[in-house]
């Protein structure tokens, strides 16, 4: 009970909803709240990965034999793409310059390069290089003359099959040298001077023929 001399009780104490939320949202900004919350990127990486491991985890689910079945799956997948790049690649690089059998290993260069350079090679008696040079040179100057279609990776045979459809009075001519080429170059042969002899006198009746147009025209390469 209280003693008589105290003051009456006065009314309840009320606070205003738009104060209390101020003063609560001010406590809760307090450094005391916050110091020990993880960083924006802390957050933004454990968000992905959340989503990221919810994908995973229900492809896991729809997947026989759960995650060991995902991961027999991914590692099958990795294995078929290391496959096909591999397969890509050998495809591409074996119709390409440097490919086993092209009749061209370096940068694109002229008929008339090719030239120079097996001539210097004949005045320095190495045949070898000088008959690859000389037959080079011959099928450079189809394809600058428009009888054959510039393309990577050709052989010495594909050349000469080739070249023989606009120029076939020259057909036999052009057989041999690519089998001297092939058998100086792949076939451990030695060159002679009459083997760039027979070249060189091919590579100027070359000049001076004319080519069967019609033949040219209805014949498509391979």
């Amino acid at each position: 009970m209280a003693p008589p001399w105290a003051d009456p009780p006065g009314p309840p104490v009320t606070v205003d909803r738009v104060p209390a939320q101020e003063d609560a949202e001010r406590e809760l900004s307090r450094q005391i709240y916050t110091e020990h919350e993880p960083g924006l990127i802390r957050r933004i990486w454990s968000w992905v990965w959340d989503r990221i491991f919810g994908v995973l985890d229900e492809a896991a689910f729809r997947t026989p034999g759960g995650w060991f079945g995902l991961l027999v799956i991914a590692v099958l997948v990795i294995a078929l793409l290391i496959a096909l790049r591999l397969r890509l690649g050998t495809v591409r690089n074996a119709r390409g310059p440097g490919a086993p059998g092209a009749l061209f290993t370096d940068r694109p260069r002229t008929a008339a390069e090719h030239r120079a350079a097996a001539e210097r090679h004949a005045h320095a008696a190495h045949w070898t290089p000088a008959v690859q040079e000389r037959l080079r040179a011959i099928v450079r100057s189809l394809e600058e003359r428009a009888l054959l279609d510039p393309r990577p990776g050709r052989t010495a045979n594909e050349a000469a099959a080739e070249a023989a459809r606009p120029l076939p009075g020259l057909a036999t001519e052009l057989r041999a040298a690519a089998a001297t080429f092939d058998g100086v170059t792949f076939g451990g042969l030695p060159a002679a001077p009459d083997d760039y002899a027979r070249l060189a006198d091919l590579d100027e009746r070359l000049a001076h023929t004319k080519p069967d147009l019609a033949a040219t025209a209805t014949w498509t390469a391979p």
